[in-house]
């Protein structure tokens, strides 16, 4: 019988630990370096000394390897200025690693909400700049995304999310551009009750993105599981068509959808998986 905890109940430096091979485990930048964020206590509040952010250098499978793990815990695993320049520089090492025939292999644990609003600008900056190390990474390693936490994974980091060449959810994750109390405020309770939990993980949960063709595996919550699904993933290389590629398809899709009727998990399937992707 194997010894398996769940994936979930981790905190990021644990789930980053164990995904990497035995005594490997490395860290980058943390909490004794005492780097926070410089915007937070200003505004009243309680910084973290890695201001959620963990980023961690090992092998995975005998192989070099990054990965970023996000703190959902701390402010929604939210984006500010020092917690997105640790993983866009460590997305950007590890892209100038493989330039120079080191093949780091790069994993992120994605449990954020998006960009951390007290940090506006400075937060929006640091995603884009996500999204670039992203695209330049991938063309040389597979960059693997894994979302399990009721958390989820929301706002710009969403994108981030799509720009991986592999996504990895849990039933428990949820994965979508606006979260629900977003889109209740902008579009009101009739469009999207942000309390109706059924509702929300119809819609946008890891089964639900799954059975759309959104994410590439959908696991138990299970450090062995998602260990053994990244594996794949690593394995499988670099895909020969990204998934944000496929925007023509995609778009051509959302135009044939009829926005005056309630959108449903079912229509939502249907209208993904009416032909193939590649």
């Amino acid at each position: 019988m194997r010894n398996d905890i769940s994936f979930i109940e981790l905190n990021a430096r644990d789930r980053a630990r164990n995904l990497l091979d035995n005594g490997t485990f490395r860290e980058l930048l943390g909490p004794f370096e005492q780097i926070r964020s410089p915007w937070l206590e200003p505004q009243g509040i309680v910084t973290q000394a890695d201001d959620g952010m963990v980023v961690a250098k090992g092998t995975i499978n005998g192989k070099p390897a990054v990965v970023v793990a996000v703190e959902g815990a701390f402010q929604g695993g939210s984006m500010g200025e020092v917690s997105g320049a640790k993983m866009a520089s460590a997305l950007e090492l590890a892209a100038e690693d493989n330039r120079n025939g080191i093949p780091t292999q790069a994993v992120l644990l994605l449990e954020t909400g998006g960009v951390r609003l007290q940090e506006a600008n400075l937060g929006l900056a640091a995603i884009a700049d996500i999204h670039a190390a992203i695209v330049d990474l991938r063309r040389y390693t597979p960059v693997v995304g894994i979302t399990t936490g009721t958390v989820g994974c929301f706002g710009g980091m969403s994108i981030a999310a799509g720009l991986c060449s592999y996504l990895i959810v849990t039933r428990e994750a949820r994965l979508g551009l606006n979260g629900p109390q977003v889109i209740e405020q902008e579009a009101g309770i009739e469009e999207y009750d942000s309390r109706d939990r059924p509702f929300i993980w119809s819609m946008t949960g890891g089964e639900a993105r799954y059975r759309s063709g959104l994410v590439d595996y959908m696991v138990n919550d299970s450090l062995h599981d998602v260990k053994a699904a990244m594996s794949t993933c690593l394995k499988l290389g670099v895909p020969a068509k990204k998934r944000s590629d496929n925007f023509d398809y995609y778009l051509q899709k959302l135009t044939q959808f009829d926005t005056h009727q309630q959108a449903t998990a079912d229509l939502v399937t249907t209208l993904y998986s009416q032909e193939d992707r590649t």
